[in-house]
C-alpha cells in the first residue's frame, strides 16, 4: 500500500515535470527555431535573389523563361520577373495570363523604389502562403517565393521529435518511480514498524540506516527520540516507584482521583483501611462520608485545598481530611486518623474539668474559712498577714479553676451557643457600658470608637465574655497608657471588633504565642496582677466556634490592638431594627 502511493506520487511528479518542460521547450524553443529559420531563410533568399537579379541583367544568351526556370529549380523556390508596370515578364509558376497584377505587392513596391524587400502573404493564384524576397533590376524587379508549408513541415517534425522524447522520458520516469518507490517504501515500512514498537512501549527498539539522505536523518532522529524516551521513562518509573514506596510507607491513607472523581491511585494504608477500593472505581463506591465528598467537590470546583473532619469513613473513628487539587485536573485526598488524638484530647479536657470541678469545693472552703479568720483577727495580729496570703492565693486558684472549666467547655463544645443576627454596634455598646465603670476604677479610660451597624452571627453572652477577657487583659498590662479603645469595622465581608490599648506594647517574638494557654509575656507581672494565662486562649476558642479568627498587632512603646472577626449575618432589615431597638 505504501509502495503504491509512493509510486503514484513519484510518477505523477516526474510526468508533471517532464510535461511542463516539454511544453516550455515546444513553446519557447520552437518559436525561437521558427524565427531563426525564417531569418536564415530570408537571408538565403535575399542572396539567391540578388544572384538571380545579377544573372537576369548579365546573362542575355538564355531566354528569360529558361533562366527563371533554372533559378527556381536551383533555389527550390518560385521565381518571377516583372517590369516597372508590374506586368509579369517571366515566372516559374502558372502562366502569365493567370497571374494577378504584382504592381501593388509590397515587396515589389519597395523593389521598384530600388530597395531589397521581403514579405509573407497568401498567394491568390496558388492558395499557398509564401515568403517573398524582391530585388530591383533595371527596368523592373525579380522575386523568389519560398512556400511557408515547408517551414511548417520542418517545425512539425521538430514537435513530433519533442513529443517522442517526452514519451521515452515518461517510460524512464515510470521505471525510476517504480525503483525509487520500492526502495523508499521498504525504508518507510521499517520506520513505521519501529514507531509502532515505540508506541506500544518498547523503548529498547532501535532504528539503523546506513544511508546519508534525509530519510536516514529522520531515522537517526527517531532513534535518538527512542533512546531519550527510554531514559526519560526509566527516570520517571524510578521516581514513581520511589513516590509509591514513600506513600505506601506513611500511615495516612492517600487517594488520587481523576476530574470525574474516579480512583487513579491509592496507597497501602487506604487499602488496609477500606479494603473495597480498586482503580477506576467511583469515589462514592469507596467513601460515603458527606464531609469527604463535600471537600472533594469544593477542591475540584475551586482548585483550592480544602480541609474537613470526617467521622463516617470507618465507624468509631475520626479522620482529618485534606483534599488538594492536581495541576492537570483531579485531586489528592489524604485521611489522617485523629481518633487517638481526639481520645487523648478528650481525656485531657475531662481530667482538667474534673480536677477543676473537684478543686472548687475545697477552694471555696479555704476562702470561706480564711475570710472568717480574717474577720476574727485583730489588724495587728502576726497571723493576719499569713491569712491575707492564703486568701489571695485561694482566690487566684479559684479564678484559675473557673478559667480551666470555661476553656474545657469551650474547646469540647459543651458550652452550647445560640447564634443570632446581632448588630455589631450593639455588641460594642454592651461591652462599653458593662466595663466602663470597672475600667475607671482600675485607672483606665475606656473610649468608644467607631462601630458599624452590620449584623453578625453571634452568641451575645459568649462575645460579652470575649470583650471581658480582652478588656481585663488591657487593664492589667496596658494601664501605663491610661487609655483603651474598643470598636468595630466592616472588612472583606466580615466585621472586625477590636480592643486597642496605648501601653508598653508587646515584642514581636511573643505575638505568635499569645493565644496559647498559660503563655505569659512577663510571668512576674502576671503573678502580681493575678492573671491565669488562660484568658486569651478562651477568647481564641470562642471566636473559632463562631467561625471567626483572632489576631494581635503590637509595637513596643506604641500599644497593642487585639481584634477578632465574625462573619456577617444575612437578615431582613426589619429584624435588624427590632434587634437594635430591643438592645437599646
Amino acid at each position: 500500500m505504501i509502495r503504491s502511493r509512493i509510486f503514484a506520487k513519484l510518477l505523477l511528479s516526474f510526468l508533471l515535470v517532464i510535461g511542463v518542460a516539454t511544453l516550455l521547450l515546444d513553446f519557447l524553443v520552437r518559436r525561437s527555431w521558427e524565427q531563426s529559420l525564417r531569418t536564415e531563410l530570408t537571408q538565403q533568399l535575399i542572396q539567391e535573389t540578388q544572384l538571380f537579379a545579377d544573372r537576369v541583367q548579365s546573362d542575355h544568351g538564355v531566354s528569360l523563361d529558361l533562366l527563371v526556370a533554372e533559378e527556381a529549380k536551383a533555389a527550390g523556390a518560385r521565381a518571377t520577373v516583372i517590369d516597372t508596370a508590374g506586368a509579369v515578364l517571366a515566372d516559374s509558376g502558372p502562366g502569365k495570363d493567370k497571374m494577378e497584377d504584382y504592381a501593388t505587392r509590397p515587396e515589389f513596391q519597395q523593389a521598384l523604389k530600388g530597395k531589397v524587400a521581403s514579405s509573407t502573404s497568401l498567394s491568390q493564384t496558388l492558395g499557398t502562403e509564401f515568403l517573398y524576397v524582391a530585388v530591383p533590376i533595371s527596368g523592373g524587379a525579380v522575386r523568389l517565393a519560398y512556400p511557408r508549408p515547408n517551414i511548417a513541415a520542418s517545425t512539425e517534425e521538430i514537435r513530433r521529435k519533442a513529443f517522442s522524447a517526452y514519451a521515452i522520458s515518461a517510460l524512464l520516469a515510470m521505471l525510476l518511480a517504480a525503483v525509487f518507490s520500492q526502495v523508499v517504501a521498504r525504508r518507510l515500512r521499517r520506520m513505521v514498524a519501529f514507531a509502532e514498537r515505540v508506541a506500544e512501549g518498547d523503548f529498547a527498539a532501535r532504528m539503523e540506516d546506513s544511508s546519508s539522505d534525509e530519510i536516514a536523518q529522520l531515522a537517526a532522529a527517531l532513534d535518538r527520540t527512542a533512546r531519550e524516551l527510554q531514559q526519560g521513562f526509566a527516570a520517571l518509573e524510578s521516581s514513581r516507584s520511589q513516590l509509591e514506596t514513600l506513600l505506601n510507607g506513611i500511615q495516612d491513607a492517600v487517594l488520587a482521583l481523576s476530574s470525574e472523581k474516579r480512583v487513579i491511585w491509592y496507597n497501602g494504608a487506604l487499602a488496609k483501611l477500606l479494603g473495597r477500593v480498586r482503580r477506576d472505581l467511583p469515589l462514592l463506591d469507596v467513601v460515603q462520608d458527606p464531609e469527604v465528598l463535600r471537600a472533594v467537590d469544593e477542591s475540584l470546583a475551586l482548585a483550592e485545598v480544602r480541609s474537613s473532619r470526617a467521622s463516617g469513613v470507618v465507624p468509631g473513628r475520626v479522620f482529618g481530611v485534606t483534599v488538594a487539587p492536581m495541576p492537570k485536573g483531579g485531586a489528592v485526598c489524604a485521611l489522617h486518623d485523629l481518633t487517638e488524638i481526639e481520645r487523648v484530647e478528650k481525656t485531657r479536657r475531662d481530667f482538667i474539668a474534673n480536677v477543676s470541678h473537684e478543686l472548687r469545693t475545697p477552694l471555696t472552703s479555704i476562702q470561706g474559712y480564711t475570710e472568717t479568720l480574717l474577720d476574727a483577727t485583730k489588724p495587728d495580729d502576726l497571723g493576719r498577714g499569713f491569712l491575707e496570703i492564703i486568701r489571695k492565693n485561694a482566690n487566684r486558684m479559684a479564678r484559675l479553676t473557673d478559667d480551666l472549666l470555661t476553656l474545657a467547655r469551650v474547646e469540647s463544645g459543651e458550652q452550647k451557643m445560640e447564634f443570632h443576627a446581632v448588630p455589631a454596634d450593639a455588641l460594642v455598646r454592651d461591652a462599653f457600658q458593662s466595663f466602663q465603670e470597672l475600667s475607671a476604677k482600675q485607672g483606665l479610660e475606656l473610649v468608644l470608637g467607631g462601630a458599624t451597624s452590620k449584623p453578625v452571627l453571634a452568641d451575645r453572652e459568649a462575645i460579652h465574655q470575649v470583650f471581658s477577657n480582652l478588656l481585663e487583659n488591657a487593664s492589667r498590662y496596658a494601664a501605663s497608657g491610661k487609655k483603651a479603645e474598643l470598636g468595630a469595622r466592616e472588612i472583606d465581608g466580615a466585621v472586625e471588633f477590636y480592643v486597642r490599648d496605648f501601653g508598653a506594647g508587646i515584642g514581636s517574638e511573643h505575638l505568635l504565642r499569645l493565644f496559647e494557654r498559660f503563655y505569659r509575656v512577663d510571668k512576674a507581672r502576671s503573678n502580681e496582677t493575678g492573671g491565669t494565662g488562660l484568658g486569651l486562649a478562651i477568647v481564641k476558642h470562642i471566636v473559632l466556634n463562631h467561625g471567626g479568627m483572632v489576631k494581635v498587632e503590637s509595637e513596643l512603646n506604641r500599644g497593642s490592638t487585639f481584634s477578632f472577626r465574625l462573619p456577617q449575618a444575612t437578615v431582613a432589615e426589619p429584624a435588624i431594627e427590632e434587634l437594635t431597638t430591643q438592645h437599646r
